[in-house]
């Protein structure tokens, strides 16, 4: 089986095949460590950890890089408030981050990266891009000429008129032009800062990523990912300077980015007072009810934050977990082997809509299973197809008892639920009303859709 993702720069899906056969390398822009993670920031850690898991299925060695960005002017401002130094600042939410992620049942990344540790190789690569003519010292700084790269807007799709024209700053005197962009800046002395070829700095946002991907995973890297708003001008000055400081040659192979979140329609931003940091929602539902709420898009579609996604994955999660529950005393077969009915739809492109879909009818079968050798098949597709997509993780008494649904019988609803479709297509409409009242009384609402109907647990 073969795995095709959407490459964004070459505007359409592709077979991926890494560049040694075997080893996979891959790269995701990671968090900026001075407050907690939002909602937003969750989703890119969700899907390209689905990502991974899928990569490992295929590939006996894939070494994934998600860095950590612990220098950067809000840490600085966030440690200036407090009086303490920029690292107490990035411990504590570093720290916080990791927290939060492995509760959405993140996996760690092989190499996780920091920015401190590779000032002396990012001030190398500026010295490589200075020496051979892509870039110049000005006043302290350093920037990246991106005239000297015919290549630049080729990921985004954007012309030079069109990025100097969305230029929102006011173009500083000492660029050769409006579209270069900091390599390196000078430091205050109340701001962090390392000795370099040109005073005392530190480097600038885009190179921070280029040399740590070089640093670890070489100078042509299988596949890079992150949000879609991290295209232009973050991936674009990336792909510009280590295409540069690597004599041409390919920085990233296959570029995949993740679709924006809103948040009840709107965007999120601290002007609106909507942004949801995923250290609150802990507090309100379990962090796998976040995870799958991050997976019933598909990873490249815009996500509305809702209350009806979270009320939609906590139900699909009891109906997995009720079908898993019944399972507890069979011995699962192979429940290492993922399903090709839920592998499938994550080899293309990462379709975890329909993969979840395909988990779903593995429970309607386990739940109408009559053999042990059937329940036994099911449990080991179940489980094995659930690890794939980061689900499943705990024990079903752990789950309902956490949800405050431990009396929730999944069977009997579902069984409900299929008595009420039987009368409905023989139309004893008195019949289906009264099985939606009985549902109605437990606590459970019906919708009733085009693919047929789902349910939801109201208290």
């Amino acid at each position: 089986m073969t795995l095709k993702v959407y490459n964004t720069i070459a505007r359409g899906e592709q077979p991926f095949e890494p560049l040694e056969p075997g080893r996979v390398t891959m790269y995701v822009c990671g968090p900026t460590v001075y407050n907690f993670a939002h909602i937003g920031n969750a989703r890119p850690a969700v899907v390209f950890d689905v990502l991974y898991r899928v990569l490992q299925v295929l590939y006996p060695q894939v070494i994934y890089a998600r860095n950590i960005t612990d220098v950067d002017d809000k840490i600085s401002q966030a440690a200036i408030d407090e009086g303490v130094p920029i690292g107490v600042i990035a411990a504590r939410f570093t720290r916080a981050y990791h927290e939060d992620m492995a509760a959405l049942s993140v996996l760690p990344p092989v190499i996780e990266p920091r920015v401190t540790d590779h000032v002396p190789q990012i001030i190398a690569m500026i010295e490589r891009l200075v020496a051979a003519g892509h870039a110049y010292e000005a006043e302290g700084h350093v920037l990246f000429h991106v005239p000297s790269f015919p290549d630049y807007g080729r990921l985004s799709g954007r012309d030079r008129a069109e990025m100097i024209a969305g230029a929102r700053i006011e173009v500083a005197p000492y660029k050769r032009d409006p579209a270069d962009f900091v390599l390196w800046k000078p430091s205050t002395p109340e701001l962090p800062g390392w000795d370099s070829p040109w005073g005392r700095g530190r480097p600038g946002w885009h190179i921070e990523c280029s040399t740590m991907a070089e640093q670890h995973l070489g100078e042509t890297i299988d596949i890079h990912g992150g949000g879609q708003d991290l295209i232009f001008p973050h991936h674009e000055n990336e792909i510009a300077q280590s295409t540069c400081a690597h004599a041409g040659r390919e920085y990233v192979r296959y570029w995949m980015h993740n679709g924006f979140l809103k948040i009840e329609h709107e965007k999120m931003s601290k002007s609106l007072g909507n942004v949801r940091l995923v250290h609150d929602l802990l507090q309100e539902v379990p962090g796998e009810t976040i995870r799958l709420a991050l997976l019933l898009a598909h990873y490249r579609k815009p996500l509305d934050w809702t209350a009806d996604l979270l009320a939609q994955a906590q139900q699909t999660l009891d109906r997995l977990y009720g079908a898993l529950r019944r399972l507890e005393p069979v011995t699962a077969e192979a429940p290492d082997l993922p399903p090709d009915s839920v592998l499938g739809p994550l080899l293309d492109d990462l379709n975890t809509p329909r993969a979840l879909a395909e988990l779903l009818q593995i429970a309607r079968t386990a739940n109408t299973a009559g053999s042990d050798e059937e329940l036994a098949r099911a449990k080991g597709r179940l489980l094995a197809g659930a690890r794939l997509l980061g689900l499943l993780g705990q024990s079903p008494d752990a789950w309902f008892g956490r949800t405050g649904a431990d009396d929730l019988d999944v069977e009997r609803i579902e069984a409900l639920i299929e008595a009420r479709t039987a009368a409905r297509a023989r139309r004893d409409f008195a019949e289906a009303d009264r099985i939606r009242e009985e549902l109605t009384s437990l606590g459970i609402v019906l919708e009733d859709g085009k693919d047929g109907t789902t349910w939801r647990r109201v208290r």
